[in-house]
């Protein structure tokens, strides 16, 4: 039996979290940025691992759209560099702590 699924979640700064959490996308998930929806489609033969995938998943999905809100909120309030904030941003890791921002 083949499970699959699609995660649809709006973002005001869509590609930023997308490409947050798409490092972390196992070879059965492929996650990617639509207008200011994120995407992922997840398939697998165990129901196990889909649910475990989507967990992770939604985690990940919070803390990113946490992190690349904050730095997206700053953008609107200061002078800072939008090309620098935007690599910290994509380059988020679940296992490391956040830098403040």
């Amino acid at each position: 039996m083949k499970i699959e699924g699609i995660i649809r979640t709006f973002h005001d700064n869509a590609r930023e979290v997308a490409d947050s959490i798409s490092v972390d996308n196992l070879s059965e998930m492929e996650t990617f940025a639509d207008g200011n929806y994120v995407i992922t489609k997840i398939s697998s033969t165990k129901i196990r691992s889909v649910i475990a995938s989507v967990d992770d998943y939604l985690t990940d999905l919070y803390v990113a759209d946490g992190i690349c809100g904050e730095i997206s909120s700053q953008n609107t309030d200061t002078d800072l560099d939008t090309r620098e904030d935007r690599k910290r941003c994509e380059g988020y890791n679940p296992d490391k702590k956040p830098e403040s921002v």
